[in-house]
Order: C-alpha cells, then sequence, then structure tokens
C-alpha cells in the first residue's frame, strides 16, 4: 500500500530522494540546473506528496541495472562472424592489426635505442604473447576442418 501523501516527510525522506536526484543528474535523466531547483523543492517539502511530486517523472531504479527476464534472451550475444566473411580474411585482419602494433612497439624501441637510451627489448612483451594466442589459434582451427 502506497504511503499517504499527506504524511510529514522526515529528514532521512529528504535525505533520500536527494540523493536519487544526485544519481539521475549523474546519468544524465535531468541537468545541473535542474537538479538544484529539485533540491531546493526537495528541502521545502513539508510532506511525502510534496517529495513525490519532485521525482514524479524521474524511474525509481535504474532500468539498465534490471535483471533480464527468464523467458527473455539475454541481451548480449557472443560476437560472430557474417557469413560472408571467409575466415582467411578473418585471419588476415588479426595477423594485420599485431603486424601494425608491433612494428610501432619495435620502431618506439629502436629510436630509443638510437638516441643512447638503451633499454631492453621490451616490445616482445607486446609481440610474443598476442603473437603466440593468434599462432595457437590458427593452428588449432586448422585441425578443425
Amino acid at each position: 500500500m502506497p504511503p499517504n501523501p499527506d504524511i510529514r516527510a522526515s529528514d532521512a525522506d529528504r535525505d533520500r530522494v536527494a540523493e536519487l536526484l544526485r544519481e539521475h543528474c549523474a546519468q544524465g535523466r535531468i541537468t545541473v540546473d535542474e537538479l538544484n531547483e529539485r533540491l531546493e523543492a526537495v528541502y521545502a517539502s513539508r510532506t511525502l506528496g510534496q517529495l513525490q511530486e519532485v521525482t514524479a517523472d524521474l524511474p525509481e531504479e535504474d532500468l539498465y541495472e534490471l535483471p533480464v527476464p527468464a523467458s527473455q534472451r539475454a541481451s548480449v550475444e557472443p560476437v560472430r562472424v557474417p557469413p560472408g566473411v571467409p575466415a582467411r580474411k578473418l585471419d588476415r585482419t588479426l595477423w594485420g592489426t599485431w603486424a601494425v602494433v608491433s612494428a610501432v612497439n619495435f620502431v618506439v624501441w629502436l629510436i630509443l635505442a638510437v638516441t643512447g637510451n638503451t633499454v631492453y627489448p621490451w616490445w616482445i612483451w607486446v609481440a610474443g604473447p598476442w603473437g603466440a594466442v593468434l599462432l595457437v589459434n590458427g593452428l588449432l582451427r586448422g585441425r578443425g576442418r
């Protein structure tokens, strides 16, 4: 049963509504100017009905944090390769990205080494594991064909 709107509001009630308004402002539902106007109205409110009027046009809970019903499919699906894209083209894209990133890291390391800032070959920590994962993925996928 909803509370009687004529009941006097407590300081805790006002603080709860003020916190909700701050959260709605942070999520972009209301502007900072609207927040200030509404906060003034909240702290001037005497009854629960007046507090409800301040937040009447706002949802009570964040709709994006609600659980997905069991009867509904999850909204996040795994990434799938479009049917028209051959696996070789995808492999070339992955290896090409790896090559560009590895080359940029190697060139930065090389510039540092040439200018006298000798450092160990840190670019291997970028190129090595990433390349190993791509290589194992390619080998395992090759066996599955």
